[in-house]
């Protein structure tokens, strides 16, 4: 390794005149000395990193070693744009070839352009043994308009990276979509959305609606952002004409649904069941896109409507899960009731929905009947003196009955 106290190698005697040809065969000593200490330079760089720099110290062993060969690539592309200054920076994006691109995911750009500070003030605080007499500040004025240009390398590194894994993300996003919409919940699935970041805290639920015109990969990013401010974990799907939310959190996840509407395009919008977790979000996705398509038939249906209190259109659509949910949440319950309530509820929507005739055909007082209908809010949450919930009663117990005949 050259030092301070060595001859210049251009024979230039101290004192005299410093020509044009004697600054270009200092700027050759200079360049052949740091080619010489290249090696020198990355062990002190990479001594400086992990003196200072606690994240490089964490890193796995196969990660610090691309590291290193980054500062060590950076050296030596200083070295050939500096043997040229006259020549566009060489080499300057090609120093990150050195590693391979998942670097990217282990080491931020902050964490790069750290390193990039820490090889300059390595180079700077050897340049008197490095540069030839007489070149030293030549040299540190050249490091720091190098390093400004290693640093826009790394920001356009990152940049690309970036790109690439939008792009990823955004064909794995749908894929998962896709897969709810389907009905599978398997493994994959779990996995795929936690690559994409899910942090699985709380529970989730799915949105369905009609998409906006015009939602293309900007304002779709623009939708994700606010659905994840909103409820923490988002994803978004676009499936056919249909736009779909999956969102997860610890916070109220249909109040967050809520929020998003205005998002939505016109026509109903469908609240799926809440989950315990991802891995039964297709469970959530089947009643949301069931209740979707048995909407037309609730017109006055409040907008965003719940896909639970979808469930007799969604009978009338053929949807099994919401004739099974009918019967098991209304008939059954009434059914193993004390005190003919289901008898009597039978007797007030067969007779139109009076007091007064169901009393006279159970041969009872009308305010026994109310009481009885009182039981049946209290026994199923559905009120039968509510035009809507009879309504859901009076299939529920249709349903009911031709299951107890099969």
């Amino acid at each position: 390794m050259p030092t301070s106290t060595e001859p210049a190698t251009s024979g230039a005697s101290p004192g005299s005149p410093r020509t044009p040809d004697t600054r270009a065969d200092d700027r050759a000593a200079t360049v052949q000395r740091i080619r010489e200490g290249t090696g020198f330079l990355a062990a002190a760089a990479l001594r400086h990193l992990d003196e200072k720099l606690s994240w490089y110290r964490e890193l796995p062993a196969e990660d610090r070693s691309y590291v290193g060969l980054v500062a060590q690539a950076g050296i030596k592309a200083f070295v050939s744009w500096f043997a040229d200054p006259s020549a566009p920076p060489h080499g300057v994006g090609e120093m990150f070839a050195a590693a391979p691109p998942e670097l990217t995911r282990s080491i931020s750009l902050q964490h790069t352009l750290q390193l990039v500070r820490i090889v300059v003030d390595v180079v700077e605080t050897h340049s008197d043994q490095i540069a030839a007499p007489g070149t030293e500040r030549e040299l540190r004025e050249a490091v720091l308009r190098y390093s400004r240009e290693v640093a826009f390398s790394a920001a356009e590194v990152y940049a690309r990276a970036a790109e690439v894994r939008g792009a990823w993300d955004a064909r794995l996003e749908a894929l998962v979509v896709d897969a709810l919409v389907r009905g599978d919940g398997d493994d994959s699935v779990r996995s795929r959305v936690s690559a994409l970041g899910w942090s699985g805290r709380g529970k989730a639920l799915v949105v369905v609606g009609e998409a906006t015109s015009g939602l293309d990969d900007v304002r779709t990013a623009d939708l994700r952002r606010v659905a994840r401010r909103a409820a923490g974990d988002a994803l978004v799907g676009i499936h056919g004409d249909r736009l779909v939310l999956l969102l997860g959190g610890e916070g109220d996840l249909v109040a967050a649904a809520t929020g998003l509407l205005g998002r939505f395009g016109p026509g109903p919008v469908v609240i799926g069941a809440v989950v315990p977790s991802v891995a039964e979000a297709s469970r959530s996705a089947a009643a949301a896109l069931a209740g979707l398509a048995a909407a037309p038939a609730w017109p006055q249906a409040p907008r965003p409507v719940m896909a639970d209190d979808l469930l007799p259109e969604r009978v009338l659509t053929g949807d099994e899960s919401a004739r099974r949910t009918l019967v098991a949440q209304a008939y059954e319950p009434l059914r193993e009731a004390s005190g003919a309530v289901l008898e009597t509820l039978s007797a007030y929507l067969g007779t139109g929905r009076s007091l007064e005739a169901a009393a006279r055909r159970l041969y009872v007082h009308p305010n026994t009947v109310r009481y009885r209908l009182r039981k049946v809010s209290e026994i199923t949450g559905w009120d039968p003196l509510d035009a809507r919930e009879s309504f859901v009663l009076q299939v529920a117990l249709a349903l009911g009955q031709l299951e107890s005949r099969r």
